[in-house]
């Protein structure tokens, strides 16, 4: 099999489309769109987003220390583009895209209301890596729309049709292929399932 070398570059793909919004008060609140996101430590649960220091909401997290990721779907695939196509200090996103902002349950940073889930984070340190300065942030909250719970009470992906980037794109994600575990379990566990 032949490979073709590529200088370095960030080719970790897909990652997850986020919303993050952020700010003290219905009149500074602010959404942002990231990909570079993900999860960190489970315990405690910490989490990661990287902004470039230009955009309007670095600032806004940078003094308040606290927002919230808020999950994407394909139905709202043109609001998570939108809203990182254009700046807060020109657009009020929440307004332009028909979304609602909510008071979370732990920091004062806003939740999206038409989000299957909200992520409240509270932020621990910030690493200034180069182009983007990396928020490490401890989880303190999570809220969780009851209409994409499944009967165990679990988050379902299939009823939330997560929105997920690859390099440029917006893509949903596909079929379920199996679950943590699976490869490793006895073969007449599997065929109970």
């Amino acid at each position: 099999m032949a490979k073709t070398y590529w200088k370095p570059g960030t080719l970790i793909y897909p990652l997850p489309a986020v919303m993050v919004s952020c700010g003290e008060n219905p009149d500074g609140y602010n959404i942002l769109t990231v990909s570079w996101t993900g999860t960190i430590n489970s315990d405690p649960p910490m989490c990661y987003i990287s902004v470039r220091p230009g955009r309007h909401s670095y600032e806004i997290i940078k003094r308040t220390g606290e927002f919230v990721i808020n999950l994407t779907t394909e139905k709202l695939a043109f609001a998570t583009d939108w809203c990182g196509c254009n700046s807060g200090r020109k657009y009020n996103k929440w307004k332009m895209m028909d979304l609602t902002p909510a008071a979370a349950k732990i920091v004062k940073a806003p939740i999206i209301m038409e989000s299957p889930v909200n992520i409240e984070c509270k932020v621990k340190d910030i690493l200034e890596l180069g182009s983007h300065h990396m928020f490490i942030s401890e989880v303190v909250g999570v809220s969780v729309d009851e209409e994409f719970l499944n009967e165990q009470q679990a988050f379902s992906f299939a009823k939330a049709n997560p929105l997920v980037y690859s390099h440029g794109h917006y893509y949903g994600i596909g079929k379920r292929i199996g679950k943590f575990g699976w490869s490793v379990e006895k073969k007449n566990t599997r065929q109970k399932k």
